[in-house]
């Protein structure tokens, strides 16, 4: 195997990414920082343009104007706004919205809203649909007519929630999630995150979310997925608490930044992951970093199997002490023998390009040739 050199922070991370809207913006940033991107959408958006429903729906907005009206996402409402456009109710539209009170669920909603003209009268500050209904149910909504569009994991109790206090609510469906494109994709990039090959896994919806917990269960991944997330061992990071919610209903804590925004997750995930503190040590040849599929020796990337990228991982914990072969047999995956340690061992050696790197210790094992600093005392 041959070593490449790959400029950039992420340089050997390999990051997945389940999103499916937007993913062509997130892949791109994550690869300019030098990273190897694993693509696989868990859901897919399946837009609703052509639907005859959303076009009625439309109609009978049109018709019988609505008091407020709900906007919950901006890919959502642009879409709607196309749709209306493409059955020639686009201006009629307009000016009905024009007329109502617009609820924006938080920036990206009041973007789109602006976007097409129009002015929000409020916008939620959590970006959640909740905190809009208890706006609503504050301000006194009996005897007002609402439309609420609907996104991904709209709850219908929430609409009950404003039908308790004597509003007439209407749900406006413009997109509905489908099931992943590529379903083999999806088992494939389970597996690599179970087996450490993945250094991080990127969210950017909380149905996309779901919808990997729910794939690896169907494929009997799930156990092995979620001990992968809980021991930290791939980072797992989400574009906020909305998307994290999933997880976070099994007691697990995935990485959310501060604001909410696809460039505020890319920074977060780079800044953990350029933290190399926890898998690096300093060698005789630079410093050494273990990554998901790869290791980084003085900053040439070394693509490394997952048994030669598990040795060496060994060997780095290990902090330049001499490892055993039964020891590191122990972390070779499917290996019987110690015959396969020193196959591997000399597979690594190969792949480092500096043979001397991991020094045979007779009768006893293999260590890492570290600076004599980083040895523990």
């Amino acid at each position: 195997m041959t070593a490449n050199t790959r400029p950039g922070p992420l340089s050997g991370c390999t990051i997945a990414v389940t999103a499916h809207r937007r993913a062509d913006d997130l892949i791109a940033s994550f690869e300019r920082r030098g990273a190897k991107v694993l693509h696989a959408p868990t859901l897919q958006i399946t837009p609703v343009a052509d639907d005859h429903a959303l076009i009625e729906a439309t109609r009978r907005v049109i018709a019988n104007p609505p008091d407020d009206v709900v906007v919950t996402t901006a890919v959502g409402f642009r879409g709607w706004i196309e749709a209306a456009d493409t059955a020639g109710l686009a201006a009629d539209l307009l000016v009905t919205l024009e007329q109502a009170r617009i609820l924006a669920r938080g920036p990206k909603a009041r973007g789109a809203i602006r976007a097409a003209g129009l002015v929000e009268h409020w916008s939620a500050r959590s970006e959640t649909t909740i905190e809009v209904i208890e706006w609503l149910r504050a301000q006194g909504v009996s005897g007002r007519k609402i439309v609420v569009q609907l996104h991904g994991l709209s709850d219908p109790s929430l609409m009950d929630a404003l039908r308790s206090v004597g509003a007439s609510v209407r749900g406006l469906e413009v997109y509905r999630w489908g099931p992943a494109p590529d379903p083999v994709a999806v088992e494939r990039t389970i597996g690599q995150v179970c087996t450490g090959a993945v250094d991080a896994i990127v969210h950017t919806s909380a149905p996309g979310a779901q919808a990997l917990l729910d794939a690896a269960a169907l494929n009997g991944q799930y156990d092995a997925l979620v001990t992968a997330l809980r021991t930290g061992r791939v980072l797992n990071a989400c574009v906020g608490p909305i998307t994290a919610a999933p997880f976070l209903n099994l007691g697990l804590e995935p990485l959310v930044p501060d604001r909410f925004r696809l460039g505020a997750l890319i920074r977060i995930v780079t800044d953990r992951l350029t933290d190399d503190n926890a898998r690096s040590i300093e060698t005789e040849f630079g410093q050494l970093v273990i990554r998901g599929g790869a290791a980084v020796l003085d900053g040439v990337v070394l693509p490394l199997g997952p048994g030669p990228r598990a040795v060496l991982a060994a060997l780095v914990a290990a902090g330049g002490d001499v490892v055993s072969r039964p020891d590191l047999l122990a972390v070779l995956p499917g290996a019987e023998d110690v015959h396969a340690v020193e196959v591997t061992v000399n597979r690594l050696r190969t792949a480092v390009g500096r043979p001397e790197l991991v020094r045979t210790v007779v009768r006893r094992g293999y260590r890492l040739a570290v600076e004599a600093a980083a040895v523990p005392s």
